[in-house]
Order: structure tokens, then sequence, then C-alpha cells
């Protein structure tokens, strides 16, 4: 199973970017999938969740600006962030607990980083 995120890159304050998680494997089912972030020298923190039933999940700092969703039928999860902030400038990790085909529970699995960078 691998995750592949991608859509960071870079954005004036107060603008909007999309990030894509896109799961691919032997997947038979996925649990939640969510997004965290890390900035060097701290420890990595929920951004946000989705259940496979789509209840959702955000942190505090992200409420009202931030909106997780994913396709089920596709593995995909999507994180649409506006109203950016410098202080939202991280290496943003794409999360999955998924069921493989041959493996009876789930595992958590992680995308490669793609950095956000909000420019003031």
């Amino acid at each position: 199973v691998q995750l592949q995120a991608s859509g960071g890159g870079l954005v004036q304050a107060g603008g909007s970017l999309t990030l894509s998680c896109a799961a691919s494997g032997s997947i038979f089912s996925i649990n939640r999938m969510g997004w965290y972030r890390q900035a060097p020298g701290k420890q990595r923190e929920l951004v946000a969740l989705i259940s496979n039933d789509g209840t959702t999940n955000y942190a505090d700092s992200v409420k009202g600006r931030f909106t997780i969703s994913r396709d089920n039928t596709q593995n995909t999860a999507w994180l649409q962030m506006s109203s950016l902030k410098p202080e939202d400038t991280d290496v943003y990790y794409c999360n999955a607990n998924v069921i493989a085909i041959s493996r009876p529970y789930g595992v958590n699995y992680w995308g490669k980083g793609t950095l956000v960078t909000v420019s003031s």
C-alpha cells in the first residue's frame, strides 16, 4: 500500500490550496484518512480526519477554513485549505488506516510530506 500526496506549494496569505492523497495497492477498505502537519523541531499534529462514513474532525486552528473530503471509490482524500495564514506553513502528511486484502485489520500508512508555504 502506498499513499501519494500532492498539491503543496507557495501561496499568499488569504489564498487557497488543495492537497490530495491517493492510496494504491492491495486495498480492501480504508478506515480513516487524515492530514497532519509538522514544522521543523516540532511534533506532528493533527489537521483533519475523515472516517469512512464521512465523519470529520478538525484541529481548532483550522476549523472553518479547511475542509477534508474523500471518495471511497477512488481511495482518495482531499484537504481544501482556504483563508491560509503564514502559521499554516508546514510540511503536510497524509495518513490512512488501511485494511489490505491479505490482512483483516487496519494498518497506518503515511505518505511523503508535501510542503505548504504561506507568505505574508
